[in-house]
């Protein structure tokens, strides 16, 4: 596996990343790293980039974006923030135990990005009724954040609530992201949303005590709120973590459910069929709202609120997703590199199919440097773990092959890093070099339970020289937590 390298990469598939590695003298990760954000904060980020406002929606905490403090600092009111969703805003505001930002209309959903609006830098994500399908790289943005610990609540509306006239409404919008992803498509979160108008009801809550959700720190559940909105098909045999808590009069089990909690990896998932609940009936000048958020005849504030803390993770109980609780899960995505140039990021043609070095397995594999010539290489991915895993093993497969002659001096290396939301590195977990070639792949892995609870990317750095070729071969990674 040495020899005439890198005019192989630059005509295959390139790109992806991830990016950690580990070395032959393993360094164990420290125990010094700054937490990413207090224990006690809950990052949330509520989407405006998706026609959240087009049309009579107003579907935004505040219209200081991204940041609602610069509208009112000490909001006490929910005409303190304008929005139709300023009632919910406000209410976590006041509790001082969230931080809430809002993507601002004309950006796109990322993670593992530099972007202070990165899903990286947030413990849940809100999608109040989107109207425009999310891009493929959205999707699998989306899709990552909560495999890796993230929560998302989804919010829709009836079939053919159309408001941009686009084609698309947030029943199908939100079907696509679950069924058209590069990450799982296999109904991952064990359900589909109806394609259904139903005019108006109070679906009533299922009885249970012990359920976070309906009866949590915001208060207890009865009722809900339905004016043309839509239901969800649940479908345990695919999740059976899928759970109805509203339902549809009539409805009961596997259909008619008007709002569910699911998981997903280390994440959770939550669902509502309408948008009116949380509509609290102000919002910019010319807008028709509906005050559905001081229904008498529904509880959906202790709802939405409940249903927020439960995602974040300060909820009891449920999946996975920062809040003491830990999923055995394995965390990368595209961990073997076979779906190409997709979750992960790094430099062209690292993701590679090409005969000039062999995959441990399957056809892709991750190829930094070999070139002869002053190169830098990466390869890199961004992780959430979750804070109740006690258990985070990081591990890779690494083939190193050189045509270097020396047995004293890395002329070529290649450092494997863990570094924090803003690209500071946190650690470096190894340093491998030209004087590390051997035949075959040698199985590497490390510790990251230190991280646990921390947003970090895992980055590989290969810098060769200008001569004499060294090539650092990736395969077959995983990040196991338990």
């Amino acid at each position: 596996m040495l020899g005439s390298r890198r005019f192989r990469r630059r005509v295959t598939t390139a790109l992806a990343g991830f990016g950690l590695l580990v070395t032959g003298a393993a360094l164990q990760v420290g125990t010094s790293a700054t937490p990413a954000h207090a224990a006690t904060t809950h990052r949330i980020l509520f989407d405006n980039a998706h026609a959240e406002t087009a049309g009579n929606a107003d579907w935004i905490i505040s219209t200081s974006q991204p940041d609602p403090l610069g509208q009112d600092s000490t909001p006490n009111a929910e005409t303190d923030w304008t929005g139709a969703l300023s009632s919910w805003g406000v209410a976590l505001q006041k509790t001082g135990s969230y931080s809430l930002k809002t993507l601002p209309s004309g950006s796109s959903l990322s993670y593992g990005g530099t972007s202070t609006t990165d899903l990286s830098n947030f413990d849940t994500l809100v999608l109040p009724e989107p109207n425009t399908l999310f891009t493929t790289a959205e999707k699998t943005a989306i899709m990552n954040f909560v495999k890796n610990g993230g929560g998302l609540f989804m919010i829709s509306d009836h079939t053919g609530a159309d408001r941009n006239n686009d084609g698309q409404d947030a029943v199908e919008i939100l079907n696509d992201l679950m069924s058209n992803n590069s990450v799982d498509s296999t109904d991952p979160f064990g359900f589909s949303i109806d394609t259904l108008d139903v005019s108006s009801g109070y679906p009533a809550a299922i009885s249970d005590s012990t359920d976070p959700v309906l009866h949590g720190s915001f208060g207890n559940v009865t009722k809900s709120l339905i004016a043309d909105g839509t239901t969800a098909t649940l479908k345990p045999a695919d999740n059976s973590a899928v759970k109805g808590l509203v339902y549809r009069s009539g409805y009961s089990g596997n259909t008619g459910a008007f709002f569910l909690t699911s998981t997903f990896g280390s994440g959770r998932v939550a669902f509502w069929g309408d948008s009116s609940p949380v509509d609290d009936g102000t919002g910019q000048s010319g807008n028709t709202l509906y005050d559905g958020w001081n229904d008498t005849g529904a509880t959906n504030a202790p709802l939405a609120l409940n249903a927020t803390a439960w995602l974040a993770g300060s909820g009891t109980s449920g999946g996975g997703g920062g809040g003491g609780t830990c999923t055995a899960a394995q965390l990368l995505g595209n961990n073997g590199f076979e779906s190409g140039s997709t979750t992960w990021s790094s430099s062209s043609g690292v993701i590679t199919n090409s005969t000039g070095e062999s995959p441990r397995t399957g056809s892709y594999y991750a190829w930094l440097d070999g070139y002869g010539t002053a190169t830098t290489d990466t390869l890199s991915q961004s992780v959430t773990i979750p804070s109740g895993c006690t258990s985070a093993n990081l591990s890779f497969y690494l083939h190193v092959d050189t045509a270097e002659t020396t047995t004293s001096t890395a002329y070529d290396t290649l450092k494997v890093q863990v570094l924090n939301s803003s690209g500071t590195v946190l650690s470096t977990l190894a340093t491998y070099s030209n004087l590390n070639a051997a035949s075959g792949y040698t199985q590497r892995s490390f510790s990251l339970a230190s991280y646990a609870g921390q947003s970090v990317t895992l980055k590989f750095t290969g810098t060769e020289g200008s001569k004499l070729q060294t090539s650092f071969v990736l395969d077959d990674t995983a990040l196991n937590v338990s």
